[in-house]
């Protein structure tokens, strides 16, 4: 099942399965890379990433001195990625014309042995597209816990090595051969320094990007400009520390650098094993965070 909500010129799809976002537009124009209704959600497409974001190392981690061991979804890597709810069956809790609020109950597992509920309240309005993220801990005892989502920002007609891109953010993680981290780098001057903006070309990112720099309001942003000045930009709340940049190489069926994800997470790759920004949810307690996407006018029009 899916579920389509509007307001105004704006129209969005929201997915039975792991919830997530299948397509966003705003008059006529895709402003996210989707997929069609009949097919299986493509790398990640519009996922909910919980409760953890990216990858972690051998799947392994320890949490209150009880080592544990996850499933090993991305194998050929032998790590474990994007979570546990990206393929599983959500509910609909509360429907309108323009939000649609999505529920899971994720229970307790050998490799991760705590109890959530997990909501998502997706919308559509003068602001463009909202997701709103809930996270409550059914379980006995306190919980380790991020949250990130994988949309692929595009603007169409226009290749991405043409956009600019800008981010919000001074550091990037420097990683091995896995996409895992082994160290930091402040971006100040190099060529990973896109805080005022900088055409991609044919630069290639799988990168995550720290060290925010909020605007007034407390957000994180991520954006894309076209030649033509058109520009459709991610942001995020306070939540959010984290961001990652994908430019879909190498990926199949005409997705190859058509688009770039502006993946927002509360904590960086491998956080279950490093701790680093890792959410611990004592039991009853509610966590809560929200991204948006927002076009130029002249993207929309």
């Amino acid at each position: 099942m899916e579920w389509s909500i509007a307001a105004g010129d704006q129209r969005a799809v929201v997915t039975e399965v792991g919830g997530g976002l299948r397509s966003y537009s705003a008059g006529g124009v895709d402003l996210v890379d989707g997929y069609p209704e009949d097919a299986l959600c493509p790398f990640a497409a519009g996922q909910v990433l919980a409760p953890w974001p990216n990858r972690v190392r051998d799947g392994r981690y320890t949490f209150a001195g009880v080592p544990r061991q996850l499933p090993l979804s991305e194998p050929d890597w032998h790590n474990a990625i994007h979570g546990l709810v990206n393929w599983v069956a959500w509910r609909a809790v509360e429907v309108a014309d323009d939000a649609v609020t999505m529920e899971y109950e994720l229970p307790a597992s050998p490799g991760y042995p705590f109890r959530l509920l997990l909501r998502t309240r997706w919308s559509v309005g003068p602001d463009g597209l909202r997701a709103e993220h809930h996270a409550t801990n059914t379980g006995p005892g306190p919980a380790p816990f991020g949250l990130g989502a994988h949309p692929y920002l595009r603007i169409d007609g226009v290749a991405i090595d043409d956009v600019v891109l800008r981010l919000s953010m001074r550091s990037r993680l420097l990683t091995d051969g896995r996409l895992l981290p082994i160290g930091a780098a402040r971006v100040d001057g190099t060529d990973w320094d896109y805080t005022a903006g900088r055409r991609l070309g044919d630069t290639r990112l799988d990168t995550t990007f720290g060290l925010p720099v909020r605007d007034e309001g407390g957000r994180i942003t991520g954006s894309l400009t076209a030649p033509d000045g058109r520009s459709v930009t991610l942001w995020a709340d306070q939540s959010f520390r984290w961001l990652q940049l994908y430019t879909a190489d190498g990926l199949p069926d005409g997705r190859h650098r058509r688009s770039v994800a502006v993946e927002p997470m509360t904590c960086p790759p491998d956080a279950l094993r490093s701790g680093r920004d890792l959410v611990t949810l004592q039991p009853g307690e509610q966590w809560r965070g929200t991204w948006g996407i927002v076009a130029s006018d002249s993207l929309s029009t």
